[in-house]
Parts: C-alpha cells; structure tokens; sequence
C-alpha cells in the first residue's frame, strides 16, 4: 500500500526563532494558483522587515522575516497555502511508502534556474545532500534522511532511516530550496543567488543589508500566486522609523506595534491582526533534576505553571497584542486544543502547597540567562516566581552566545520567545530527545510512544490526533511553563491586502495580494 499526497495532509507551520520582545512575527500565506496573468500586474509591494539576511547559500538559510528575501528566489519542493495546508511546489505530487519510510517526489517539468539551466531530479538530489551534510541551520531538519536517490529527470526518493512527521512541513520550507548545482557551492552563492523561484534579485539596485530589489520572473509557472512584478524589500530594524516610512509612503506593507495601530488606521491604512505568531515560555529544561532537583518533581513544575497571571502579562506587558496559553503549539495547527487552556490558572496559594509537598516549603534558588529579549519581561518572571518562594538569578548573556548557552545545560530553567510552526516541526523542536529545547535530551515511555506514532502515521485525521495527544502530555506532566502568544499587526496601504491568519507562519511573498484601487 502506498498513500499519495498531490495536496498532502494539512499541516499548519517555521522552526523556532528567538525573537525580541517588540518584534512581532509575520505569518504566511499562498493561493497555490498557477498560470494566468496576474492581477495588479505592474504593481510594487514596498515592505518592511527587520532581519537582514545572513546568506544566501541554501545550507545556511534562516527561517524568520529573512525569508520574504530568499524564499523570493527559490522554489521549495512543497507550499504551504493561506490554511497552513501542504501544496504542490516544485514538487508537482509525493507519495508515501506504507511504512513511511520512503518519499518518493516528481518533481515539475520546465522549471529552469535564472541561469537557464533545467531543474531536474538531480539538481533536488545535490541541494538536499548538500544541506544535510554541512553544518548549518537546515541539517537537523533532514537528520532523517538516509539517502536521497534519483530515478529519471524528474523523480527523487527519499530514503529514511526512521518515520519523521517533520519532513513534508520542512520541505516547504529552508530545507526544501533547491539551488543551482553549478553554482550554489561558489564563494558567490552567499550574495548571488541562483534559483528558479519566481522572482530574481535586482544585484544593480540592491545595497546588501539595507535594501532587497525583486523582479518578477515572467515565465514563472506560479507567476499568478505573485501579484507584484517588483517587491523591494527595506531593513528597518527600528519600529518607530518603520512606522515613519509606512507614514511617508517609503513602504506600503509592514509589521507595527500594538500602540500604532490606530493611528495608521485613521490615516486610511488596512490593519490585520494575527492572534498568535510566537510564544513566551518558560522551558523548564532539567525535566529530569539532574542539575537542579527540584525540576525533577512534576508537583514543582505545576507550580511554576501556576505562579504567572498570565491575563496580566498580557495585558499590561504585551498590550493586549497577544493572548494566554499553556501550550506551545499554533492555535490554528493540529496539535493544539482549547479545552488544555483550564490546566493551569493563576494559583500562588497551591502552587506553594505543591511545592511543599514535594518537599520545598522555604522554595529554592535558580540560574537563569538574561537574554536581549527576556529584559522587558525579567521583573514579572522574579516577582512571579518569588511570590511561590522561587528565587532567580539572572546571568548576563551577550547576545552572540545566546544559543551556546541554552544548549550548554548550564541552565535549567529559561525563558525563550519561539516562533510558531506545524505540529510535527514544533514537536521536533520543544520535545524532542535531540530537540533545541529539549536541553536535557528528556524522554519518558509514553512520550516516545506517541512520537513514534505520529511520525508513521500518513493518515492526516489521525496524525493530527496523535499530536493533541502529545500536546496534552506535555502540558500535563508540565514540561514547560508557557505564558503567551504574541500576535501580529499587519498594516498595507490601500491597494494591497495582507492574506495570512496565523495558520501558516512561513515568511512568504504570497502572503500579500492586491485588491481594486
């Protein structure tokens, strides 16, 4: 038996990204339409980001607001639309082995990189090879894969050594650019790209850090998913200089604070918020008290879950621009479920009864790294946890160690701010043995059951299923403390409409479409 996905599973999605208090995540969408002219032909979409990107070279992509640039240039195997659901990309169908242990792609016809050399089978091959065997931000995403092997010149199989849930969602993403052969292993790939996407980077009119020229490709097979002929994209990684450019007619699409919202809507711009597009969580790491007993006892860890009034921080921290939780899935992916928001409540009183039954009436101390993000929210975490007898010590953390130090299993308690993704790809993350939060490489029986289940299970109904179960594990046996959503404010000029809601939080040109002037 063999199951076939020409439109795949629905699957919401970006892998986690650490991310400052003011920055509101962008989300994605796509229409999944080929052919046609495209409407508002002509058009320039002008938008805002605030990450500079830091390659071009498809080992080295980072997922994040980057990715409006080089997404821009390269197609991905696979798409995910406005729904968060998998279409095809350059990667016309896929299919399933019954075991789901092979992925076998056929890969669409008369793709040709901006060189003019085909896309064929071998092409996918040497970019899929090459990502999961240098080092970089992609390679634990197809830490799976065994072999990527090739039948003809446009049919690649994917062998694995183990079923990953996370594969298809990844191939929509960083993972699954496909580069030039020729040239994406030159000096020059990481400023000159070379790909098939749909639109090719202006090198004259583009100034490296600053600002990003696009122009798009008029024998383009998705050319009508691209309603702007030119996107140029501007860094402006100050929030009030990129409300003053909006203002200024500088740029006509870009993310703003909660506080700009009003302002911008009374001078005729189109405001849409997402509701959650990242999370803040406390990850209680040391699951197991190998570094600090405490955390070892799961009557603590619901304790640490109930010392935050999470309604408050909202509001008063985060200014009604995002929402309470106590999970780290997308709201609009498969694994989260509202009935889980009741665990947790604001409790100091049990909480401290919890503690002392586990036997820690007078509390216990913490280390905990001060990171550039965690700074507007350090005072509400050390009165939150001292008002339960938990004291923190925060550590200065330069900026450029950030990630060496949470993986160091230095700390066993820290805060973070992640990105949202799909479920599969958000598991692999947070709970994973290998897991970027999962510092201490945690694993219980019945956690690695379930995982091994959805990470065979092809079925989309019953994958999802697994995934709120595996989310209702975690919450339960409170692996992490999470505290919020952040939401997003989209705001466009008139002519132009943001499409995303939150179901697909990939950085992406097709997010934006225009509307009749």
């Amino acid at each position: 038996m063999r199951i076939r996905f020409p439109l795949a599973r629905p699957l919401s999605r970006v892998a986690p990204v650490a991310i400052a208090t003011t920055v509101l995540f962008s989300t994605t969408a796509c229409d999944g339409q080929s052919g046609g002219t495209a409407p508002g032909s002509g058009r320039t979409l002008s938008l805002a980001i605030i990450g500079t990107p830091n390659s071009f070279d498809p080992t080295q992509l980072i997922e994040g607001q980057q990715t409006y640039i080089w997404d821009s240039v390269y197609d991905t195997l696979l798409i995910q639309d406005n729904e968060g659901r998998l279409v095809p990309g350059a990667a016309e169908s896929w299919e399933y082995s019954d075991d789901a242990r092979v992925l076998t792609l056929q890969i669409r016809k008369g793709m040709k990189f901006t060189s003019g050399t085909p896309v064929t089978s071998a092409a996918v091959k040497a970019t899929l090879d090459r990502v999961r065997t240098t080092s970089g931000p992609n390679q634990v995403a197809l830490a799976a894969v065994a072999s990527v092997e090739t039948s003809g010149d446009h049919s690649v199989v994917i062998k694995l050594k183990r079923p990953d849930g996370s594969l298809l969602p990844a191939l929509s993403g960083a993972p699954g650019v496909i580069g030039d052969p020729k040239t994406m292993t030159s000096k020059s790939a990481a400023l000159n790209p070379v790909g098939s996407g749909p639109y090719t980077l202006d090198k004259g009119a583009t100034v490296n850090g600053s600002v990003y020229v696009l122009k798009r490709r008029d024998d383009y097979w998705n050319k009508k998913a691209y309603p702007f002929s030119t996107v140029k994209v501007r860094v402006i990684a100050d929030r009030t200089a990129s409300v003053n450019a909006l203002k200024a007619g500088e740029v006509n699409a870009g993310s703003v604070e909660t506080a700009q919202v009003s302002t911008l809507e009374s001078s005729g711009f189109e405001v849409k918020h997402v509701e959650a597009t990242a999370a803040g969580v406390l990850v209680l790491a040391d699951r197991g008290g190998s570094k600090l007993k405490p955390l070892g006892d799961v009557r603590v860890r619901k304790a640490i879950n109930m010392a935050f009034d999470r309604d408050k921080i909202v509001k008063q921290i985060l200014r009604g621009g995002g929402k309470p939780t106590v999970q780290v899935f997308n709201p609009k992916g498969d694994a989260y479920d509202p009935a889980l928001e009741k665990t947790y409540t604001y409790d100091p009183a049990e909480a401290k009864r919890l503690l002392a039954e586990a036997g820690y009436p007078d509390g216990f101390s913490v280390p905990m790294p001060s990171l550039v993000y965690t700074k507007p929210f350090e005072p509400t975490i050390v009165q939150s946890l001292k008002e339960i007898g938990i004291t923190v010590k925060w550590e200065t953390v330069p900026a450029q160690q950030t990630n060496s130090a949470l993986i160091s299993k230095k700390y066993p308690m820290f805060f973070t701010m992640d990105g949202l993704s799909t479920a599969p790809i958000e598991v692999r993350n947070n709970f994973n043995p290998t897991g970027t939060r999962n510092v201490f490489g945690t694993t219980e029986e019945r956690f690695d059951s379930l995982l091994t289940r959805a990470n065979s299970e092809v079925d989309p109904a019953a994958a999802a299923k697994t995934y709120k179960e595996l989310n209702a594990f975690t919450v339960e046996n409170a692996w992490n403390a999470p505290v919020f959503y952040v939401g997003t404010h989209w705001v466009t000029k008139k002519g132009i409409r943001y499409l995303g809601d939150g179901s697909s939080t990939f950085s992406t040109i097709r997010q934006f479409g225009v509307t009749d002037q």
